[in-house]
């Protein structure tokens, strides 16, 4: 049975998931369209500067956030000066943190989704007076949905278990930002802690498990659907 401060930092880990990836899902199938379908200089720098949470230290990312949007921030300084909004060290920095560092799986699962989809469909629909818009929205986006679904709930997942760029930006503050993963990291440096500790990790290893069952499970269901799963 989970004490009141364990249920605090699972319901916290989840809402700080669900609104990470509400925050990346629309600009990352953007930037998977624009790197499927479209050709220009510097594609290969922006491929990489998307993926580069991926290989750099999630403290190091914590850390660039903090200097972008901390309250002395380039841009935390500015937001707090004309709105009085402060994000850092707030369950907000943690669900941007977790964004940042999910952003790469979400952007590379609907990539390959849509790269997948015939072109000549969408050349066709072209043929036949359809707009870009519409062609987007009425063939390449249902047909690259189990790819949105698949990385949005890898994405999700990887929120679920994100804390180094987390800690460095949002802090450890209980009930406010002290996520599954760092509710972890404390229990283990207390005495006693272990028996917590032992639930939540139990806990997050069943809800990853979960997120990556129902993502085949949806994404095979429209696969069959929509006619891209045998």
């Amino acid at each position: 049975m989970l004490s009141a401060d364990e249920w605090s930092a699972l319901l916290l880990s989840l809402r700080v998931s669900f609104w990470s990836v509400t925050l990346m899902l629309v600009p990352g199938v953007g930037v998977a369209w624009l790197l499927a379908r479209k050709r220009f200089h510097g594609k290969v720098l922006v491929d990489a500067l998307i993926h580069l949470p991926l290989v750099l230290p999630p403290v190091v990312v914590g850390y660039l956030l903090l200097l972008a949007l901390g309250r002395r921030g380039w841009i935390g300084s500015w937001m707090y000066d004309a709105w009085g909004v402060e994000v850092a060290f707030t369950w907000k920095a943690a669900a941007i943190a977790s964004a940042v560092m999910g952003f790469p799986l979400l952007v590379r699962a609907v990539r390959l989704a849509m790269e997948l989809v015939d072109v000549r469909i969408e050349q066709a629909a072209r043929t036949l007076g359809a707009g870009p818009w519409r062609v987007f929205l009425t063939i390449t986006l249902p047909l690259s949905l189990p790819g949105v679904l698949a990385g949005s709930v890898l994405a999700f997942a990887r929120s679920l278990g994100e804390f180094g760029a987390t800690i460095t930006f949002a802090g450890n503050i209980e009930g406010v930002t002290r996520t599954l993963p760092v509710a972890i990291y404390t229990y283990t440096q207390v005495p006693g802690g272990d028996a917590p500790a032992a639930r939540l990790v139990l806990v997050s290893v069943a809800l990853s498990l979960a997120a990556l069952v129902v993502s085949e499970v949806l994404a095979r269901r429209i696969g069959r659907r929509i006619g891209t799963t045998p």
